[in-house]
């Protein structure tokens, strides 16, 4: 049954480690729905935060061979039930036609918990962090005012349980 899962790879910082690892998921025709990768609690370990819609075998199967790659410390799956996340939203929204509009694009930012982040005499930018459907919403919400620009980043993860990852680290070494 496919399910939602995060897949959290800890490696050292080294240079085509990215494309070993996306090539994993490559050969095994396993989409990646979202990447990011940032520096981990431990000192020079990164952190890969990979979300992925497959079957949790096949899931299994990517951290096995994910673990062989000699970069990789550890690797770890997480199902979605077992992890908070967010992601971060920016949209470029164009003021020319603002006053036009039914709504107020100051009650839309306040209602959907979003900031304001810089404002010029011809666009506004505004930052929405939250789930996935959260910042489509805001997108399809502001869309009347004209979206001139749109990015949303990976998800960023972190387990509901405590994973004591230098421990699991320390018996690595």
């Amino acid at each position: 049954m496919q399910g939602k899962y995060f897949i959290t790879v800890y490696t050292e910082h080294q240079i085509g480690l990215l494309n070993r690892i996306t090539n994993i998921f490559t050969r095994r025709q396993m989409n990646i729905e979202s990447l990011t990768v940032s520096k981990s609690e431990i000192k020079e370990v990164h952190k890969f935060t990979i979300l992925v819609f497959d079957e949790e075998e096949r899931v299994q199967k990517v951290i096995s061979q994910l673990e062989k790659q000699i970069e990789v410390i550890r690797a770890f799956y997480h199902e979605h039930s077992d992890t908070i996340f967010q992601e971060v939203a920016l949209y470029k929204i164009a003021l020319e036609n603002a006053d036009e509009q039914e709504k107020s694009l100051e009650s839309i930012v306040r209602q959907s918990h979003a900031s304001i982040i810089s404002v010029s005499k011809d666009f506004v930018v505004i930052e929405k962090t939250g789930h996935l459907k959260e910042t489509e919403e805001l997108l399809q919400e502001l869309q009347p005012f004209g979206v001139l620009q749109f990015v949303r980043s990976g998800c960023v993860a972190i387990t509901k349980k405590p994973m004591h990852v230098s421990k699991l680290l320390e018996e690595f070494n």
